[in-house]
């Protein structure tokens, strides 16, 4: 029932993601998780030819506290990362600002990978929140029996991840055995996330270890040990 009338259906399907955790009883169960972006100005085509990135391909590294970069249609670098990356108890910041701790740390890390672009600045940055769920894999579920179903803690992976769950949802409400009702994701259970303040210390300890983890490597032949903690809080 909403305030505009009263909406009947077989099936209802949670789809809310990041923001499933403002729904009620659900605050633990998919932690809103921030991910920041910003884009720089555009760069001239001599900025081009000196980094050797001629063409549209995708950047990421393999850092613990990792980044992802693109070269825009109009010549820009679109980097991103974590910034800030939970707000206590489960907040969602909704003035659609991002911070500017945020802002410096992703132009310090982009100017680490391309000094070249030092003399440019950041044109824009925006932020939004990913579903996370305890063991950081996606789930899709639908209970015949109440006509109650979900999708989501694609973490980060939804723009192709999504297709899939849609599809599998389809399969699931139709009653239909198929190859996508039958991978593991489906019905799976994962447990809740801690309760607070244990939520949020977890989850910056984690980033703090990732991050002293990444500067030891720089250095270092083999995985730090202190990332190899971060994992087990994480529930890797």
């Amino acid at each position: 029932m909403t305030p505009y009338g009263t909406v009947r259906a077989t099936y209802v399907i949670r789809a809310t993601e990041g923001f499933t955790a403002r729904l009620n009883g659900l605050r633990r169960q998919w932690l809103p998780m921030n991910s920041s972006m910003i884009v720089t100005e555009p760069l001239p085509a001599s900025f081009w030819d000196e980094v050797g990135w001629r063409g549209a391909e995708l950047l990421g590294d393999l850092a613990h506290y990792y980044m992802y970069a693109q070269r825009t249609a109009d010549d820009r670098i679109a980097f991103g990362g974590r910034g800030r990356p939970y707000l206590y108890g489960s907040r969602i910041d909704a003035r659609g600002r991002t911070h500017e701790w945020t802002v410096e740390a992703l132009w310090r890390l982009l100017v680490d990978f391309f000094p070249q672009a030092r003399s440019s600045s950041v044109a824009h940055a925006w932020s939004g929140v990913l579903g996370v769920p305890r063991d950081w894999c996606s789930t899709v579920h639908v209970d015949p029996a109440t006509g109650l179903g979900w999708a989501g803690g694609y973490t980060g992976h939804g723009v192709t991840t999504t297709n899939l769950a849609g599809r599998t949802l389809r399969d699931l409400i139709l009653g239909e055995e198929t190859r996508l009702t039958s991978l593991p994701w489906v019905g799976r259970k994962v447990r809740s996330w801690e309760p607070e303040p244990l939520r949020w210390m977890g989850v910056h300890a984690m980033y703090r270890l990732y991050r002293v983890a990444d500067h030891r490597e720089r250095s270092m032949p083999r995985t730090s040990a202190l990332a190899r903690f971060a994992d087990l809080i994480t529930g890797h």
